[in-house]
C-alpha cells in the first residue's frame, strides 16, 4: 500500500482497490483510455485523504456506473487534477447482497435491464439471476410483460458484455497490459478468450503490436508444450519476418534460417524439419534454389519480388507513350535549357536527359552535388507538352525538397498512389494500381534508394506501360529501412540503362561537403577544419565530453555561427549512428529536449514509457502507421510515416494525448497507444535522415560497434547537410569508419530474377 514518507510525500506502490463505479468522465473507445471517478470501499482509499469520491485513470474495458470493481495500479500525484489511482488492470466483483446484484443489473450495462427491470429479475431469480441470464435467459420469459423478443435482447447483451469482460480479465492475467488487451479484443471480439485457448500465436499474424515473444510466454504460461506445432511453426515464421523487420532481408539461407530458429525455439531438429515441411506444403514458405545456397521466403515476399521483376522488365521492354524526337533536336532543346537556366551540362548530364526521353525505365544515380536535380529539371523542360508527368519521392521532407528544387509539385510515393489502408502480411493497399493506374506520360522518382520492395511493387502496379519512368538516386547511400534494396539490385541487374554521374558541381569557392563525401565513398579521410570551410571536426576524447559538446553547439554556438533567428532545430539536426550509449539517440535527445525546450509552466507535458513528451518538441514517427488521422488545411487523411518529422503543436495532459505538425503542414492526432511509435526528433539516426536534407548536421564520432559505424553510414550522414557539417569526437574514430567498407549485405533475388527471368 501507498503509505506517507518523510516531509509528508506520498510514496507510491502497487496495490489493489476496492470501488464503486460513481462517474465515467472520459472514455475513448478506440483505445479504452478511461477517467472514472470511484467510491472506495472502507478500508481502501490513499492514506491522508478524506472518505470519498476519487479518481481512477487507465486503459479499461466498458465499466458503468454502480458497479463494484477491484482495481490494481497505483496512487499518483498530477500536476493539474492532484491525486489519482493510476489503474493497470481490474476485475469485476460478483455482488455479495441483493441490494449490491440489483445495483449491477440496473447500472445499464446490459441493453434493456433498467432499475424497474432490474428489479423485477431479482425478485423473481434472487442470487441466481447472473446463472439464468448467462445459462437458462428462456426463463425471462416467464416475467411478467417480458415477451420473447425483449427477453432475446436482453440475453444477447447479457452475453456479449459477458464475453467482452472474460477475455478482459483472462487477458489481463497473462500479463497482457490492458491497451493491449483492448487491441487484441477488437480483432477477435467475443471470440478472443477461445482463439488465444486454442493457438495463442495467432496474435502475432493477427494483432498489430503483438510479438513472438509475447504469444509466446502465453502460450507456455497456459502449458502448452515447447514442441507444439503451433509453437514451431510461429518460430519459423516469425525468424523470416523479424530477418525483414532487423536487417532488411528478403529471403533467409535455409542453414541460417533454421540455426536461427533452434536457438530462438530450443526444439529438437525432428520437430523443426516436421513444421518447415507443414510450411511448405501450404506454401506458407517457399525454397527456392540459388547457386550459392536455398533461399527461404515468405509467401508474400516471394511473391512481391517475382512481381517487382515482372513489372520492371514489362515496362522496360514497353515504348514511350510519346515519340522521341531526333537526338539532334533534342540537344538543341538542351541547350535552349541552358541558356535559359545559364548553366551547361557536361555530356554525361546530357546522355542522361535523353536516356530518360528514350527509356521507360532508366536510372540516373550519383552523389551531391553531381548534377541530379539539374537533369530532373532539365527532363521536365523536354517532356513540356508530352502529356502529364508526376514528380514523387518516398518520404515528406524528400518530396518537399524536390518541390523547391523544380517548382513543381511534387507528392510521397503514399499520396501519389493515394493511400488506402493496410492489409495484413505486407500488403498496402492503394486507390491507384493497374486497375486505376496514374496518368501521367513521366514519372520521375527522387531518392530511389530509399524504396522498399513493397513499396516499389506498389508504385510499379501503377505505372501504364510505355511510361517514362525515371528512377533518381543515390546508390551509395544505406539501403532502405524496409526489406530489399531495389535501386541496388536495379544497377546489379544489368538489365536497365544506368547513367553514373561523379563530377562534383555544387561546390562554392570554400565548400567541402560534396568534396568531402566524394573522398569518404572513395575511402578517403575528408579534410576538416580548414580555413572558411564548411566541414569540422570538433576533437572530443570521451563519450561524455562529446555529448556535452554536441548540445552546446547546437544550443548556442552554431546559432551564433550561422545567425540564425528563432528556433535552431529547424535549421540544425543531430545524427548519430546508435541508439544507445552516452552519444546515442536516446541519450542525446533527453540532453537536447532539456536545453532547446525546457520545463516551463505554460508548457504541458507528459510521460509515455520512457519518453517526456513536451508542448514544442521535436518528434519523428518510427513506424508507418496507416491509420493515423490528420487535417491540413480543409483536407482530411490517414497516415503518418517512418522517418516523417514535426513538432508537437498541442498536449492534453488528462488523455495523454497529442497533436504534431509534419514538414509539409499535416497536423495528425495522437491518441495513448498511437505514441508508442513518436519519439523525440531533436537527434534521429542515421538511418531516419535518409531522404532528408539540413542546413547543418551534428554527429558524435565516438567509436562503437564496428557493425554500425560503417563507410556508408558516414556518407550518408554528411550527405545530409547543405551547409554545414560539425562532426563531434575522435579523429581516429573518424578515420576508422571511412576504412571500414562493411557493405550491408541483403539477402535478394530481385537482380537475379530481373537478369534471368523467373
Amino acid at each position: 500500500m501507498g503509505i506517507l514518507g518523510a516531509g509528508g510525500a506520498f510514496i507510491t506502490t502497487m496495490q489493489t482497490l476496492k470501488a464503486r463505479v460513481d462517474e465515467v468522465v472520459f472514455r475513448n473507445p478506440d483505445n479504452g483510455f478511461t477517467v472514472l471517478s470511484i467510491r472506495p470501499d472502507i478500508g481502501d482509499g490513499p492514506p491522508g485523504l478524506a472518505r470519498g469520491r476519487v479518481s481512477a485513470v487507465g486503459s479499461l474495458p466498458a465499466l458503468t456506473v454502480g458497479e463494484s470493481i477491484t482495481f490494481t495500479g497505483e496512487w499518483q500525484d498530477h500536476a493539474q487534477y492532484g491525486k489519482q489511482f493510476r489503474v493497470t488492470s481490474c476485475e469485476w466483483n460478483k455482488p455479495e447482497t441483493v441490494d449490491a446484484l440489483e445495483r449491477t443489473l440496473a447500472s445499464g450495462w446490459i441493453k434493456g435491464v433498467g432499475p424497474r427491470t432490474a428489479k423485477q429479475i431479482v425478485q423473481a431469480f434472487g442470487m441466481d439471476a447472473m446463472d439464468v441470464l448467462r445459462f437458462a435467459p428462456e426463463k425471462l420469459e416467464q416475467l411478467p410483460g417480458m415477451g420473447r423478443k425483449r427477453a432475446r435482447l436482453i440475453a444477447e447483451s447479457f452475453h456479449e458484455q459477458h464475453d467482452t469482460r472474460e477475455a478482459m480479465v483472462f487477458l489481463q492475467g497473462f500479463g497482457i497490459p490492458p491497451k493491449l488487451s483492448m487491441r487484441i479484443f477488437k480483432v477477435y471480439g467475443e471470440k478472443s478468450t477461445a482463439v488465444i485457448r486454442q493457438n495463442p500465436y495467432r496474435l502475432v499474424e493477427d494483432v498489430p503490436g503483438v510479438g513472438f515473444k509475447t504469444a509466446d510466454a502465453i502460450a507456455l504460461s497456459m502449458g502448452l508444450a515447447m514442441e507444439s506445432p503451433f509453437r514451431v511453426t510461429a518460430g519459423v515464421t516469425h525468424t523470416l519476418r523479424a530477418a525483414s523487420l532487423s536487417d532488411g532481408h528478403c529471403y533467409l539461407p535455409k542453414d541460417e534460417m533454421e540455426s536461427r530458429a533452434r536457438e530462438l525455439l530450443g526444439v529438437a531438429e525432428e520437430s523443426l524439419s516436421h513444421s518447415i515441411s507443414e510450411l511448405i506444403i501450404n506454401r506458407r514458405i517457399i525454397l527456392k534454389d540459388l547457386p550459392a545456397h536455398t533461399a527461404v521466403y515468405l509467401r508474400g515476399f516471394y511473391d512481391a519480388e517475382a512481381e517487382v521483376a515482372s513489372r520492371l522488365t514489362g515496362l522496360r521492354d514497353s515504348k514511350p507513350r510519346f515519340t522521341v524526337e531526333d537526338e539532334e533536336t533534342r540537344l538543341l532543346r538542351i541547350e535552349q535549357f541552358e541558356r535559359k537556366v545559364h548553366t551547361s551540362l557536361d555530356e554525361t548530364q546530357r546522355e542522361a536527359v535523353l536516356c530518360a526521353l528514350r527509356s521507360c525505365v532508366c536510372v540516373v544515380t550519383g552523389g551531391p552535388g553531381t548534377g541530379k536535380t539539374t537533369i530532373i529539371r532539365c527532363i521536365l523542360d523536354q517532356i513540356a507538352g508530352e502529356g502529364n508527368f508526376a514528380l514523387a519521392a518516398p518520404t515528406g521532407r524528400a518530396a518537399k525538397r524536390m518541390t523547391e528544387a523544380t517548382g513543381n509539385e511534387a507528392k510521397t510515393i503514399h499520396r501519389l498512389l493515394e493511400y488506402g489502408g493496410d492489409g495484413e502480411n505486407e500488403q498496402l493497399t492503394f486507390a491507384r494500381d493497374e486497375k486505376d493506374p496514374l496518368d501521367v506520360a513521366t514519372l520521375v522518382v527522387d531518392e530511389s534508394s530509399m524504396i522498399d520492395l513493397f513499396l516499389a511493387r506498389a508504385l510499379l502496379r501503377a505505372v501504364k506501360p510505355g511510361t517514362r519512368v525515371v528512377f533518381v538516386g543515390d546508390a551509395d547511400q544505406l539501403p532502405p529501412v524496409g526489406p530489399g534494396n531495389v535501386l541496388r539490385d536495379m544497377l546489379d541487374s544489368g538489365a536497365f540503362p544506368v547513367t553514373k554521374l561523379t563530377r562534383v558541381y555544387r561546390q562554392s569557392e570554400h565548400s567541402m561537403i560534396a568534396v568531402n563525401a566524394r573522398d569518404i565513398n572513395e575511402g578517403r579521410a575528408p579534410r576538416v577544419n580548414e580555413r572558411l570551410s564548411d566541414f569540422f571536426l570538433e576533437r572530443q576524447d570521451s563519450a561524455a565530453a562529446a555529448a556535452e559538446t554536441l548540445v552546446d553547439l547546437h544550443s548556442r554556438r552554431l546559432p551564433a555561427f550561422m545567425k540564425l533567428d528563432g528556433d535552431p532545430t529547424r535549421s540544425i539536426q543531430a545524427l548519430s549512428p546508435m541508439k544507445k550509449g552516452e552519444c546515442g539517440v536516446w541519450a542525446l535527445n533527453k540532453l537536447l529536449q532539456a536545453k532547446l525546450n525546457p520545463p516551463d509552466k505554460g508548457k504541458p507535458e507528459f510521460t509515455r514509457g520512457d519518453t517526456l513528451f513536451r508542448l514544442g518538441d521535436k518528434v519523428t514517427q518510427t513506424r508507418n502507421n496507416y491509420q493515423l488521422e490528420w487535417e491540413r488545411g480543409n483536407e482530411e487523411g490517414q497516415g503518418v510515416f517512418n522517418g516523417d518529422m514535426g513538432y508537437i503543436e498541442s498536449i492534453d495532459e488528462e488523455d495523454r494525448s497529442l497533436s504534431a505538425r509534419f514538414d509539409d503542414d499535416r497536423l495528425a492526432f495522437y491518441d495513448t497507444a498511437q505514441l508508442d511509435d513518436l519519439e523525440l526528433g531533436y537527434c534521429i539516426s542515421v538511418h531516419k535522415s535518409q531522404g532528408s536534407e539540413f542546413p547543418a548536421i551534428l554527429m558524435p564520432v565516438v567509436g562503437g560497434p564496428p557493425m554500425l559505424l560503417t563507410r556508408n553510414l558516414l556518407y550518408t550522414a554528411v550527405t545530409r547537410a547543405k551547409r554545414l557539417v560539425v562532426l563531434v569526437g575522435k579523429e581516429s574514430a573518424l578515420a576508422s569508419m571511412v576504412r571500414n567498407y562493411r557493405v550491408e549485405k541483403r539477402y535478394s533475388a530481385l537482380a537475379r530474377r530481373i537478369g534471368e527471368g523467373w
